[in-house]
């Protein structure tokens, strides 16, 4: 475990050398953030009487959410040095280290997800409380709301990563991870909410998004906190991420597992 946490904590450092990457990942993001409200409010004052799923103020909470954490969630983030020592061999160095090639890797991602999120979200979240109304972001509903927020962000985080970690280790069997990742990225863009939040979406949709693990990761989290869903489900939501958390983390080790046991290191 020591060995873990020292590579968790030397990833943590190598992470957060990268500030100007912070720095245009930050004003991406409130461009983003804007565009996204403005886009909204529009919508909103096209058809004021339109019985809508959201408040407009519960909404725009929700978008800068979504750009603050979006570096602790973005579904599509790629591992460049895990794909590329996959494809030409070099994981036989890693098959001879001490440490277990799951854990490790996932720690990996995990320090990077965490960094990128710490230089970026409290900027974003500072302008979202500085903006005036209906731009900025609102306080949550009640302590209790914050308290179920904070829980489920950790858990979506850990989800998140768990798995990423199966996309990624599934290029081991494909041997190609540009038509994984982007179909990857698609559904859980549509199921996370980032595209538009989950109770926009048709019916249909939304009873998929039931099924799946991808709201969890964001959607659930945004909505407790804007008030959208009730807290006394929290303790559910919860449970339902933890087992989310714990399947998908079996899958990976397991696919894991087998992969590196049919492993065939070519060269000399």
């Amino acid at each position: 475990m020591k060995s873990y946490l020292s590579y968790f904590r030397l990833r943590l450092l190598n992470n957060i050398q990268y500030r100007a990457a912070a720095i245009a990942g930050i004003s991406t993001q409130v461009f983003w953030g804007f565009a996204y409200v403005m886009v909204y409010l529009a919508l909103y004052e096209s058809n004021p009487s339109a019985n809508a799923p959201m408040e407009l103020k519960q909404l725009i909470s929700y978008v800068w959410l979504g750009q603050a954490f979006l570096a602790l969630t973005f579904i599509y983030k790629k591992d460049s040095e895990l794909i590329h020592m996959i494809k030409n061999g070099n994981l036989s160095y890693e098959l001879i280290r001490p440490q277990n090639f799951y854990f490790k890797f996932y720690l990996k991602l995990y320090a990077e997800r965490i960094v990128s999120c710490f230089l970026r979200f409290f900027p974003i979240i500072l302008l979202g409380f500085l903006l005036p109304e209906p731009y900025n972001l609102t306080l949550p509903t009640s302590l209790i709301n914050f308290i179920l927020f904070l829980i489920l962000m950790i858990l979506g985080s850990f989800l998140v990563v768990s798995l990423s970690m199966i996309v990624h280790i599934l290029t081991m069997y494909l041997l190609d991870q540009r038509g994984l990742f982007t179909v990857y990225s698609v559904i859980g863009d549509l199921f996370m909410g980032t595209i538009v939040p989950l109770p926009f979406l048709p019916r249909i949709l939304q009873l998929i998004a039931k099924y799946l693990p991808f709201r969890f990761i964001t959607d659930v989290p945004y909505r407790i906190y804007i008030g959208n869903l009730n807290y006394t489900n929290g303790f559910l939501y919860i449970l339902i991420s933890l087992l989310w958390i714990i399947i998908t983390i079996l899958i990976g080790y397991v696919l894991t597992s087998r992969a590196l046991k049919r492993a065939v290191i070519q060269g000399g």
